[in-house]
């Protein structure tokens, strides 16, 4: 089965303009997470999706290839869809560009769920680290069945409780790594338009599930961080040094 690693990278984010060219250790962080992408599934198998001509200028200069997209996309997944028009393969992995830390083996970890699931998509999570708020709009939370289905995602906490005795011990994130057939990404960029508490939580998975699509979560290696705003690079910097990535 092809398996391909997408990394959708926008210039214009409206919290942190710039981002996937942000320097991180004296190296862009698309190139970060592109090279731990390329340990996964080979650098031939990695493509960054964008409409920005300095991102492409600058990825064609690391040797990755290049699928540019429209500026209208809603959504990282609807850019997906787009390059899932343009380039053929049996899965496709999604992996944020502001993950400078994803892990290969999570990745493979998903990949492997997704030939398990071909009619699920794929979605990683992990703890809460101690150091992380779980009240904070920046980390979606997630719940899950017990046979981990995805149940809901929020930036609120979840799951809430009535009694203090009924708190939940972990909280539990999103780790932005997905997995899709061709027949799910393009389903979704066909919708056309955000779906109603996918626009109220500004989380773009949840378009799944207001049409019933099975999404499954995969448990992901603690520690993951995601730059959402420009105080997260030092933390991430802070990081990337201690596993090792000077």
């Amino acid at each position: 089965m092809k398996t391909i690693i997408v990394i959708p990278a926008r210039y214009k984010s409206s919290r942190f303009p710039g981002k996937p060219l942000v320097n991180l250790l004296g190296k862009p962080m698309i190139q970060w997470v592109a090279e731990l992408s390329a340990r996964a599934v080979g650098q031939e198998n990695v493509y960054i999706a964008t409409d920005d001509t300095k991102i492409q200028t600058a990825v064609l200069g690391m040797g990755y290839q290049v699928v540019m997209t429209s500026e209208h996309c809603l959504t990282g997944t609807d850019r997906l869809a787009e390059v899932a028009q343009q380039v053929e393969a049996d899965i496709y992995i999604n992996v944020q560009g502001d993950e400078p830390l994803v892990n290969p083996e999570d990745i493979h970890k998903v990949i492997e769920a997704k030939k398990a699931y071909p009619n699920e998509v794929i979605n990683g999570y992990a703890i809460i680290g101690e150091d992380e708020d779980p009240n904070s709009v920046n980390i979606p939370k997630v719940i899950f069945t017990e046979d981990q289905r995805l149940v809901y995602m929020s930036r609120q906490a979840l799951p809430g409780f009535k009694d203090q005795k009924n708190a939940p011990q972990h909280h539990y994130k999103q780790v932005c790594i997905y997995a899709f057939n061709q027949k799910e990404l393009l389903d979704f960029g066909a919708y056309g338009k955000k779906s109603t508490l996918e626009q109220s939580e500004d989380i773009e998975i949840i378009r799944f599930l207001e049409w019933n699509q099975p999404i499954r979560m995969i448990p992901t290696r603690p520690g993951s961080l995601a730059v959402d705003v420009p105080e997260d690079v030092a933390k991430v910097e802070k990081a990337l040094k201690v596993v090792g990535h000077e």
